[in-house]
């Protein structure tokens, strides 16, 4: 025999969907673990850089690589993702942004900013 209880269950990852704050503050720290991890890769390409001239060539050989250079402007844009919502926090640290309408609207300028300071950045690389 089954009984059936009338007591609500919790949303599960299925029904629930995360709102655009919510994905934000993941991301944003996911760009932090980004960030970190790239760079060991900014370590590595000073090291070459101190090694000599070929050891210099064949990091150059290596960044050329489409998939390195995809992960090179994926490290820009994380930084640039990671530096406006660090500005975001600053403006709450104001005690201002909290409110619904704004937190969304906040949400949405920062991942314009960070989207065209990268596009800037690759204009000028």
């Amino acid at each position: 025999m089954t009984v059936k209880s009338s007591r609500p269950t919790s949303p599960h990852l299925q029904i629930y969907k995360l709102p655009l704050t919510g994905i934000i503050s993941i991301s944003h720290r996911i760009t932090g673990v980004m960030l970190s991890a790239g760079l060991v890769l900014v370590v590595a390409l000073f090291y070459a850089v101190s090694q000599g001239a070929d050891s210099y060539a064949a990091m150059q050989g290596l960044v050329g690589f489409w998939l390195i250079k995809l992960i090179y402007w994926g490290f820009i844009y994380a930084l640039f993702f990671h530096l406006c919502h660090g500005v975001r926090h600053l403006v709450w640290d104001l005690g201002e942004g909290f409110e619904t309408h704004k937190l969304h609207q906040y949400a949405l300028i920062e991942l314009a900013a960070a989207f065209v300071l990268t596009l800037t950045t690759w204009i000028f690389i």
